[in-house]
Formats: C-alpha cells, sequence, structure tokens
C-alpha cells in the first residue's frame, strides 16, 4: 500500500506540474526531473528502485511505437541516411570517445569497464528527445531526424553494452561476431515487427467497426512484439518500431475518421502519463544513487560526468556537420543523387545541423541500462566500478536533460532569427 501511495503522489505531482510548465513555459521534462530530485530527498519517502526490466518491457514498447506510428514515412525514407549515421555509426563513435576520456581521467577505469560506461552513455533517447523538443515548433525535418535516430539508435547501445560487460567479465570480444550478432539482432527485430504487424492488419482489416476491440489491439501489439523479439535473442526496440510503422500505414488507409481521433485520445492520454512518470522517476534516481558514493567523491565524479556530457556533444556536433557536408558532396555528384534518389529537402542546412546536434539527450534507457549492471561477476567477485559508473551515468543524464533542454528554446530561437535574416539578405 505504501509504494502505491508513492505511485498515486508521483501521478499526481506530474499532472500538476505539466500544467504550470505550461503557464511559465518552461520544457515540462525540466520541471518534472527537478521536482523528481526535490522529491527523492524527503526523509520520508520510501526509497524507489528503478526495475530495468519495468522500464524496458512497460514503457519502451508503447512509447517507441506511439513515436512510429506518427512518423511520417514519406520523411523517413528521405532522411534515411542521415538517420543511421547518427543511430548506428554516431553510437559507436560516442561509445569509443566516452570509452578513451573515461580510462585517461577517471582513477581505476579499465578499457572493459570504459566501454561499459560508453555504451551506456552512446544514445540519444526516443523520450528524451520529444519530451524536450516538442512545442518548440521544429521543422518536420528536424523532427522526423531526431525521432528517427532515437528509435533506432537502442538497438545499437544495446549490442555495444552487452560486449563490454562480456569483457568485463572476462569473454574475448571477436569483431566479426560482435558484426554478424549486430546484423541478426537488426534483421530478427524488422522480421519479427514485419510479420506481427501483418498478422495485425489481417485482423484490424476484419475488426475495425468495433472501435473497442480494434484499438485494444493497437495497445496490445507493441508489448507482444517487444516481448516475442526479445525471447528470440533479436531487437525488440526494431521490432516495435517497424509495427509501429507498418501499422500507421495500413491505418491511413482503411480506418474511418472517428475511430482515428478516439485511437489518438487514448493514445496522447497513456503517453502523457508514461512521459511524465519517466521524467519523475530519472529525477528520483540522483538521490538514491547519491547514497552510494563515497561523499568525498561526489564533486571529482560530477567533474567527470560533466566533461563526458562535452565530449559526447563535440562528437555529435562534428558528426553531423561531417553528414551535412557528405550530403552536399553526393548531391552535387549527378552520379550519386540519381543513385540515391537525393533532393534538396535530404540536404541538411546549417540552423538544422545546430539544432540537431544540441538536441542529444540521453535518457531513461541510459538510466536502465546503467542500473540494469550486474552486481557480480560470473566468479561471484562484485563487479568493478558498479557505483561509480551509476552515478556518473545518471549526472550526464541530468546534465543532458536539464543542461541542453533549458537552453534548446534559446538555440532553436537563434537558428530561426538566422534563418530570417539568410533569406532577407
Amino acid at each position: 500500500m505504501e509504494n502505491y501511495s508513492v505511485v498515486i503522489l508521483i501521478l499526481a505531482i506530474m499532472i500538476g506540474l505539466s500544467a504550470v510548465a505550461n503557464k511559465i513555459r518552461l520544457p515540462y521534462p525540466i520541471l518534472l526531473i527537478t521536482a523528481g530530485i526535490a522529491v527523492g530527498f524527503i526523509p520520508t519517502m520510501p526509497v524507489i528502485e528503478l526495475n530495468p526490466e519495468i522500464i524496458f518491457l512497460i514503457f519502451l514498447p508503447p512509447l517507441l511505437y506511439d513515436a512510429a506510428f506518427n512518423m511520417p514515412a514519406n520523411e523517413f525514407r528521405t532522411h534515411f541516411n542521415t538517420i543511421t549515421s547518427l543511430a548506428i555509426g554516431l553510437v559507436f563513435i560516442t561509445t569509443l570517445g566516452i570509452a578513451v576520456i573515461a580510462y585517461y581521467t577517471i582513477p581505476g577505469m579499465t578499457w572493459p569497464l570504459a566501454f561499459v560506461l560508453g555504451a551506456i552513455l552512446s544514445a540519444t533517447d526516443a523520450v528524451a528527445a520529444i519530451g524536450i523538443t516538442k512545442g518548440l515548433g521544429l521543422s518536420h525535418k528536424t523532427t522526423t531526424i531526431l525521432e528517427g535516430e532515437s528509435l533506432v539508435n537502442d538497438a545499437s547501445a544495446l549490442v555495444a553494452y552487452r560486449f563490454a560487460v562480456a569483457a568485463v567479465t572476462g569473454t574475448a570480444f571477436v569483431f566479426w561476431q560482435a558484426s554478424l550478432q549486430f546484423a541478426i539482432l537488426l534483421a530478427g527485430g524488422f522480421a519479427v515487427g514485419f510479420v506481427i504487424g501483418k498478422l495485425l492488419s489481417f485482423i484490424l482489416a476484419r475488426i475495425h467497426g468495433n472501435v473497442m476491440v480494434t484499438i485494444s489491439f493497437m495497445l496490445l501489439m507493441p508489448f507482444v512484439a517487444y516481448r516475442i523479439a526479445e525471447e528470440l535473442h533479436v531487437s525488440g526496440v526494431i521490432a516495435v518500431v517497424v509495427l509501429g510503422l507498418s501499422i500507421s500505414r495500413f491505418s491511413k488507409k482503411i480506418f474511418p475518421d472517428s475511430l482515428k481521433d478516439q485511437s489518438k485520445t487514448i493514445w496522447d492520454v497513456i503517453i502523457f502519463l508514461l512521459n511524465g512518470l519517466i521524467f519523475i522517476l530519472i529525477g528520483l534516481q540522483y538521490p538514491y544513487v547519491l547514497k552510494h558514493i563515497d561523499q568525498s567523491q561526489v564533486l571529482p565524479y560530477l567533474g567527470y560526468a560533466f566533461l563526458i556530457t562535452i565530449v559526447a556533444l563535440v562528437l555529435r556536433m562534428a558528426r553531423v556537420f561531417l553528414q551535412k557536408v557528405n550530403l552536399q558532396r553526393a548531391f552535387l555528384s549527378s552520379k550519386h543523387r540519381r543513385r540515391h534518389k537525393m533532393t534538396r529537402d535530404t540536404l541538411l542546412d546549417y540552423p538544422t545541423s545546430v539544432i540537431i546536434s544540441w538536441s542529444g539527450m540521453r535518457g531513461i534507457v541510459s538510466l536502465a541500462i546503467a542500473i540494469g549492471l550486474p552486481e557480480k561477476l560470473e566468479n561471484g567477485a562484485p563487479f568493478p566500478l558498479r557505483n561509480e559508473i551509476i552515478f556518473i551515468s545518471v549526472a550526464v543524464v541530468l546534465f543532458t536533460l536539464i543542461g541542453q533542454g533549458l537552453t534548446l528554446p534559446l538555440i532553436v530561437k537563434m537558428m530561426s532569427k538566422y534563418k530570417r535574416q539568410n533569406k532577407l539578405s
């Protein structure tokens, strides 16, 4: 009953603060995270431990499905090259970059542990990207790239994480095996999502006259797709994303407007509640992990986290602007333009590149992966620097969400002004 009361309290705080955030023009995730930190420091507040399995099974499928369902399919295809370069290439570059910094700055950090930390913090978060950027008036191109990247990059980060943890436990890393496993995870996830999408389309085509049953099926299937994919040891993330994209295309052809409106209303409420809970839970974790760190080491570890945040941001900016240059070169080459069916809309301009670079927040997935670190190695020894890695991960998540989240509206405003001035000149 105590936990039940805490959940009700958190929901009440979340709903109230979301209304306040709209009034004071502050991104509601920032307000909710801050409230979560404050609530976590209340002495009589029960400790709320974040269960990684709950995050991956309860929160992730509906949030990913909703984002994929609302993704414009044509724009996703148009920007597929940019999305994959960020969701796959940048994830592994960031893993390496953070690992190098961690190894040479954090005392006691070995290469395998450094790669574990790098993998945890390598991917941006779909929930954070959507929650922070919502209402900022971003272009469809920017929103599609950010959401598309965040939908796909979790699979890349999880593969990097699994191999890094295996290296800590003494398993040798073999590049071709890692590459093959990554390909199998993606292809298997795609296959599961595709098959379940076809099955759901077949069912919905015959029952869409029954509104409640139709919506219930659509609510259930993301969890089914994710669970089946994970049981088959392939990517549940990719399975849910593919399912969302396929059902979105199907629904536009067959669903009446009344069904679309009812479905959207129900999904909006669910996503609002899940998003709010996630951001408060992120804030609640900081006081909890703070208790497991030597108090004399808090400031140094916050310093390491800040340094890692800067490195991740610089690497992201470098990769985004390199992609901008590569797209321009390919577009100017008529051979490449015809082969890849490139249009001017495929290109990235300067303001879009800056906004995409600044929008790479970490979030609940990084937090869940960190807290899910095994407590012991296979030989029974404690997992080295486990509390320190979790603390740094939480700190980086907070730095990116609060720091970049608070300044993002200003960046968007500056880039909009830059665009207007360039048009006039």
